[in-house]
């Protein structure tokens, strides 16, 4: 397929060179130019605009960080609801809000295009070995059309329901309920060193145990480290994505009283200058609140 990737950030840069290994005709745009080179090093057709990158595209794949950016990414008038080819889709493989999700699929809805919701699910060595979960959401022939791209990228694919916000919603809730293990694994691990014992072998006890799974394998073994440059997900980033699930557990009267307690830990994360680590430092601040650091 004709395929463009916008956004060659630490998921984005690997999904671009899988498709491009898997033989897909890619084009790629990002506003950092050594992204872009080293992507068509690769073997891709590097774009310096997103129109260039939309021309001709059967499917352009997103990858960004923000709600401000993904806006503007669709509704600029260099952006692509003004290029992408009638009847192409919009991959939206980051997480945004639930509202501006709804506005950006009218937006394409509008322009003839077909807004996909493709939720990722998983950290960059999974996307590295093509083993992501993806949440999808939008009409079952679309996600029928785009699935070889899929297919190069993940391993799992659950469909949520016809409408994008079906996929958003679970995408958060599940973000949601990985910041609140994260947390209690960090407070857990605290209190083990608090009585002399190694967090590796609470680390044993949950994987061999009722806890056998990705989220505790993957960042127990980073909190038990305190690996936290092996990142996944920034603190900026975690944060988004807790305010986006707070926002809409808002619109709904839903209370989330639990992620207030990791929320708050990102934050002392944020003030102790740790944005750009693994949100999983998180654990770090129970650390100094249990006296250990």
């Amino acid at each position: 397929m004709k395929i463009g990737v916008v956004g060659l950030g630490r998921m984005g840069s690997i999904m671009a060179a899988r498709l491009v290994d898997a033989g897909h005709e890619v084009s790629v745009y990002d506003p950092v130019e050594a992204a872009v080179k080293a992507l068509a090093a690769k073997g891709a057709r590097g774009a310096a605009s997103l129109a260039e990158l939309a021309e001709g595209r059967e499917a352009v794949l997103t990858v960004l960080p923000t709600d401000a950016i993904f806006e503007a990414v669709v509704t600029a008038d260099g952006g692509l609801a003004r290029h992408m080819p009638k009847g192409s889709v919009h991959m939206v493989c980051g997480t945004h809000g639930l509202p501006l999700v709804d506005r950006m699929a009218e937006a394409h809805e509008a322009a003839g295009q077909v807004l996909l919701a493709t939720n990722m699910l998983g950290r960059p060595e999974r996307v590295a070995e093509g083993a992501l979960g993806f949440i999808l959401g939008g009409p079952t022939e679309v996600m029928d059309r785009v699935q070889p791209v899929l297919d190069v990228l993940g391993s799992s694919f659950i469909r949520a329901g016809d409408k994008p916000a079906a996929a958003v919603v679970c995408k958060l809730a599940n973000s949601f309920v990985l910041g609140c293990s994260i947390e209690a694994t960090g407070e857990a691990m605290a209190l083990v060193r608090k009585y002399g014992v190694d967090p590796h072998v609470l680390y044993s006890v949950l994987t061999d145990g009722l806890f056998d799974c990705v989220a505790y394998r993957g960042y127990g073994d980073v909190i038990a480290k305190q690996d936290w440059g092996r990142v996944g997900a920034t603190v900026r980033i975690g944060l988004k994505d807790t305010d986006l699930a707070f926002e809409a557990a808002k619109q709904v009267n839903t209370p989330l009283p639990s992620g207030e307690v990791y929320r708050n830990h990102l934050l002392g994360a944020l003030n102790h200058d740790e944005g750009d680590l693994d949100w999983s430092v998180m654990a770090r601040e129970q650390f100094r609140h249990s006296g250990l650091e």
